[in-house]
C-alpha cells in the first residue's frame, strides 16, 4: 500500500469508489462502518446527483445524516464513465477544544440506572435500555453528568417510551495532552419532546462543557474513555 493509499484508508471521512453500475470497487475503513448503516445504492445515487456536469471533481456543502453519522459536505469525482468516487466529510461529534475531564472513576451504568429510576417515579413512560458491557469505569465529574442526564430525561418527559443506549464509537477518538482516547456515547431517544426544556438543557450542557448531539428524536452525549 502506497503512502497515498494509506492516507485514504485511515482517513476519518468515508471514501467510496463505484463502477458505472453502482457496485463498490474500493472503500476505506471508515466507509465500511458507514455501510453498516447506509444503503450503498443510496450513496451511489447521491454521488451521481452531486457529480459535476463534465469530468472532474465537485465539492458541495450539504447536510446529511445516516444513523449516528452526520456530514456537512461531499466531494464527488470521476474521470471517465466507468467509475465514480465520493468522499463524505464528517461533522465533529465532540468539541475540538474540549478540556480533559476531571473527576473520579465512575460506573456509567450505575449513574444511568439512578437517573432512570428517579425519572420513572410517578411516570407512565416505558423506559428501556441497551448497554454495551465492555465500557469500563471512566473518569468524569459524576454530579455534572447526573444533572445533565436528568435534564435530557425531562426533555423527553412527554414521551410514551424512552430508550437509553450506551455504545462504543468505533474508529472515533479525541486527544488530550497528546494522548488519544476512545469515545463512547450515551444516546437517549423518545417519541415526543418537551420543547420548553430545550433551552435549559442546552444551557446546562454548555455550562458543564459537554457537547450534545441533538436530533428530532434523540440526544447523544459523547464521552472519552479516560480510565486513569
Amino acid at each position: 500500500m502506497t503512502f497515498e493509499q494509506s492516507w485514504i484508508e485511515y482517513d476519518y471521512n468515508p471514501f467510496i469508489v463505484f463502477n458505472e453500475n453502482g457496485k463498490i470497487i474500493s472503500l476505506n475503513a471508515e466507509a465500511q462502518f458507514l455501510l453498516g448503516i447506509a444503503n450503498p445504492n443510496e450513496l451511489f445515487e447521491l454521488a451521481k446527483t452531486y457529480a459535476s456536469i463534465s469530468f472532474g471533481f465537485k465539492t458541495t456543502f450539504v447536510q446529511l445524516e445516516y444513523g449516528r453519522y452526520k456530514f456537512f459536505g461531499i466531494t464527488v469525482g470521476y474521470e471517465d464513465e466507468e467509475q465514480i468516487g465520493i468522499k463524505l466529510y464528517q461533522a465533529p461529534s465532540f468539541k475540538l477544544d474540549a478540556k480533559k475531564p476531571d473527576g473520579q472513576l465512575t460506573n456509567i451504568y450505575t449513574i444511568l440506572d439512578l437517573c432512570i429510576s428517579s425519572n420513572s417515579i410517578n411516570s407512565t413512560i416505558n423506559f428501556t435500555k441497551t448497554y454495551d458491557p465492555t465500557i469500563p469505569e471512566i473518569i468524569l465529574e459524576s454530579n455534572s453528568v447526573i444533572k445533565l442526564l436528568n435534564k435530557i430525561y425531562a426533555y423527553f418527559s412527554q414521551s410514551e417510551a424512552v430508550d437509553t443506549k450506551v455504545f462504543y464509537r468505533v474508529g472515533e477518538h479525541i486527544k488530550f495532552d497528546g494522548k488519544k482516547y476512545s469515545i463512547f456515547s450515551i444516546e437517549i431517544a423518545g417519541d415526543a419532546i418537551n420543547s420548553a426544556k430545550e433551552a435549559e438543557l442546552k444551557a446546562v450542557a454548555e455550562n458543564y462543557n459537554i457537547y450534545l448531539d441533538m436530533s428530532k428524536s434523540a440526544v447523544t452525549i459523547n464521552i472519552p474513555m479516560i480510565t486513569s
